[in-house]
């Protein structure tokens, strides 16, 4: 009998993906058999996105094709029963600071008594990317910034299209 794949997923809203989530996903990548990038279609938390789905699938997909076993999908359902029907044992997020730690603690909780057979995972931010977030790199480029080395290049020119005054 085959061992079971070990799977994970990594779930967000991706909106925009940072080189900071890109580097999680890598570092996830290397951890699993497969990583499941999972791209909530809508969040209930958050803001109305730039980006549809498809085109935020479309950013981690080009970004992410050096790595052979991660995929990008998109879920709309409650993560851990979305992690069930993928086969992953594991939920892969980032910490970046403390506030991020209050938040997912509170999540890591709800999921465990939901199912306790999904274990989450955090992964800390790299230095150079425990400042960066997808609502601050809106802000930025909302306001004309340089967002060039936050984000992927083709990511970038999206949001001065888009964002850009």
């Amino acid at each position: 009998m085959a061992p079971d794949p070990r799977i994970a997923i990594c779930p967000g809203s991706y909106d925009p993906v940072t080189n900071g989530h890109l580097d999680i996903i890598s570092r996830a990548s290397a951890m699993f058999d497969t990583l499941i990038v999972a791209v909530v279609n809508a969040s209930v938390r958050k803001s109305k996105s730039v980006f549809t789905a498809e085109e935020r699938i479309g950013f981690i997909e080009r970004a992410t094709a050096h790595l052979g076993n991660v995929e990008v999908v998109p879920f709309d359902r409650l993560v851990v029963d979305f992690a069930r029907e993928q086969g992953a044992k594991a939920i892969v997020k980032g910490l970046r600071a403390i506030s991020d730690f209050e938040y997912e603690l509170e999540m890591n909780q709800l999921n465990r008594s939901l199912a306790s057979d999904v274990e989450s995972i955090y992964l800390m931010a790299s230095p150079q990317y425990s400042f960066l977030s997808s609502s601050g790199v809106k802000e930025i480029a909302t306001f004309g910034g340089d967002v060039s080395g936050l984000v992927p290049e083709e990511v970038a020119s999206r949001l001065q299209e888009a964002l850009g005054r």
